[in-house]
């Protein structure tokens, strides 16, 4: 039986990584071979060396202008622009409540959560509490009660958690993003034939799909380095 599997980098702490995922699944849900897919989450932090709960008296939009280097009243203006994104996806996000921090146990929760087939769950439940709840998640008894709530055993994360489980899984994910060239999130590798960078329209997503799938039936499986880089406008 045919299959196609999605890799799809992204990071908790990432707004378009969750106008991504509805994206994606917008365009799954009307995909004929919806059954045939694979979709597996991979680790990327956008900031790496984040402490694991961040200042909170220190606003979002704060930390927005200091990092482009642009005022606050900019900084709250491109929010106000992602919320409204955000929203026509059906995706409700308060930044104001947003407690940014470290993401690496974040996604050694979500490697745990691929073994116990439940990542899908684990990831969603990760982004609403981060972009929607205001949860801390660098906090690991935080980790630990949002993972219980989607699936997981709570005593069995606090347990990962506190040894170094799936830390090498999260470091090869982020060092095979580096040698396929992914330099920001989300990132969609389909079928291993196309790159897919950015939360493109769901309409462009799902013809990435079907082309994906049309290759792999007529052909075998090419490198993705040697496949297009796929956008709104198609493949090139």
């Amino acid at each position: 039986m045919q299959e196609l599997r999605i890799e799809v980098w992204s990071d908790i702490a990432c707004p378009w990584c969750y106008v991504g995922k509805r994206r994606l699944e917008a365009a799954l849900a009307r995909f004929a071979h919806r059954d045939a897919v694979e979709v597996v989450w991979r680790a990327f932090e956008l900031e790496p060396a984040a402490k694991r709960v961040l200042d909170a008296e220190v606003s979002y939009a704060e930390r927005l202008a200091r990092k482009y280097g642009t005022s606050v009243a900019r900084a709250e203006g491109m929010i106000r622009q992602m919320t409204e994104v955000a929203a026509a996806d059906g995706l409700e996000f308060h930044f104001e409540k947003v407690r940014p921090g470290n993401t690496f146990d974040a996604h050694r929760v979500l490697h745990l959560a691929a073994e116990r087939g439940v990542q899908d769950a684990v990831k969603e439940r990760l982004l609403r509490a981060y972009m929607t709840e205001g949860e801390a998640i660098g906090d690991p008894e935080v980790l630990a009660r949002l993972a219980g709530e989607a699936g997981l055993d709570p005593a069995e994360v606090r347990a990962s958690l506190a040894s170094d489980a799936f830390a090498r899984e999260v470091r090869a994910d982020e060092a095979e993003a580096r040698a396929i060239g992914v330099t920001g999130v989300p990132f969609f590798a389909v079928g291993g034939r196309y790159g897919v960078s950015g939360a493109q329209p769901a309409e462009a997503l799902l013809g990435v799909l079907q082309r994906a799938w049309d290759e792999a039936a007529a052909g075998p499986e090419q490198a993705l380095a040697e496949g297009a880089a796929c956008g709104p406008d198609g493949c090139a």
